[in-house]
């Protein structure tokens, strides 16, 4: 186990206000200017809004009725979920040609991690070159914390944001922390900074001065966490990035079939499956591919894109009407098999930007539960 003490220089990149900095580079009138992206509908939530926009209380996940009364002279925009993609691979080509390793953390951050930089180059400055280099080649604003750890990293640059850059000493991660609110620290929602704040937690520093056994009565497995967070400890490695192409799960019955209904409804809890695993691994897909196999082992495939998306609902609806015009043969079936293709990182939320806040809540409420029970403890009810 890495210890407390060794020194390691970790690099968190963040795209400032990511889509709402792509559609100003495209349209340089909207700079300046309250910009929301996502569904205008009542149904609608906020997938992003420029920093002009949260001035008035705008912030992302929140329904959209509730920012267009906060904020009513805000331009809106339906987002395009393909050119944020494109633009973030930019990022990320120009980011591995310049880092030793880096992580992909989302569609819009980046950790890197530069250990022993500072023997040749200085790691302060080799990063606010990068910086500079990103901004110059995508044109758009990207903010950096450079620390010892990830946790601290990110923390930095949210606190530099926006346009900005922030380096925390080697040794000076409690101070940095302490005055800040719970809430800054990663991991702490809002529930968790609600029961902190119930017994008078309301700042990192009480945080971190806090029993440990105490936060793991409150907390469970998560206070200890909690405790190690406050005080500035983190071990979590930069995981080196690895292209995922895609996600399959395929069944071969024991007895050929032409149960439709059946072949339905086990095509659509592949799907629940495969959406559940992209979630858990921060990805979208843009491609949904249904594969069947008759018993005479002929085998035929159908596919389409769509916007980038991870939503059960939405690809439930595809992979029926994809699987309507492929099985025309009415004959027995051997083997069915979905495919998610055309990944990009990115999560849940921001590709739902019509989708209403409480169907949010209770996809990120179902994965909780399978993420702690199993994946097969809880699903849609889906006859056969």
């Amino acid at each position: 186990m890495m210890q407390d003490n060794e020194k390691r220089s970790i690099v968190h990149m963040d795209l400032d206000s990511f889509f709402v900095s792509v559609e100003v580079k495209k349209r340089r009138e909207l700079a300046g200017k309250p910009v929301i992206i996502g569904g205008s509908s009542d149904r609608g939530v906020v997938a992003s809004c420029s920093y002009e926009a949260r001035k008035f209380g705008v912030h992302s996940a929140m329904p959209s009725k509730m920012a267009r009364l906060l904020c009513p002279h805000a331009i809106w925009i339906k987002g395009d979920m393909e050119e944020y993609s494109r633009e973030s691979k930019v990022i990320r080509e120009i980011i591995s040609e310049k880092a030793p390793v880096f992580e992909q953390a989302s569609i819009d951050e980046f950790y890197l991690d530069i250990s022993g930089l500072d023997k040749f180059f200085g790691c302060m400055k080799w990063t606010s070159e990068l910086r500079q280099y990103v901004m110059k080649e995508a044109e758009l604003p990207i903010s950096f914390g450079l620390s010892k750890n990830k946790m601290v990293s990110k923390v930095a640059t949210g606190e530099s944001k926006p346009n900005g850059q922030m380096q925390i000493p080697f040794g000076n991660e409690k101070q940095f922390l302490s005055p800040l609110g719970v809430e800054k620290i990663p991991m702490i929602g809002r529930k968790t900074a609600e029961q902190l704040q119930q017994v008078g937690v309301v700042d990192v520093k009480t945080l971190s001065a806090m029993p440990v056994k105490l936060l793991e009565s409150m907390f469970g497995k998560t206070g200890p966490l909690l405790w190690q967070r406050a005080n500035g400890i983190d071990h979590t490695p930069v995981e080196p990035y690895s292209e995922r192409k895609s996600l399959s799960t395929e069944t071969t019955f024991e007895t050929d079939t032409i149960d439709v209904k059946m072949l339905r409804a086990k095509m659509l809890k592949m799907v629940e499956e495969l959406c559940f695993s992209l979630r858990k691994e921060n990805f979208l897909t843009g491609c949904l591919t249904v594969k069947l196999r008759y018993s005479n082992f002929d085998t035929q495939t159908k596919q389409c894109s769509f916007l980038y998306t991870s939503s059960d609902e939405f690809l439930m609806e595809k992979v029926t009407d994809l699987f309507e015009k492929l099985y025309n043969k009415r004959m027995l079936v051997r083997l069915i098999g979905v495919r998610l293709s055309d990944l990009v990182h990115g999560n849940y939320q921001i590709s739902l930007f019509d989708d209403p806040k409480r169907t949010i809540n209770l996809y990120q409420a179902m994965d909780k539960i399978r993420a702690k029970h199993g994946e097969h403890i809880l699903g849609r009810a889906i006859g056969a």
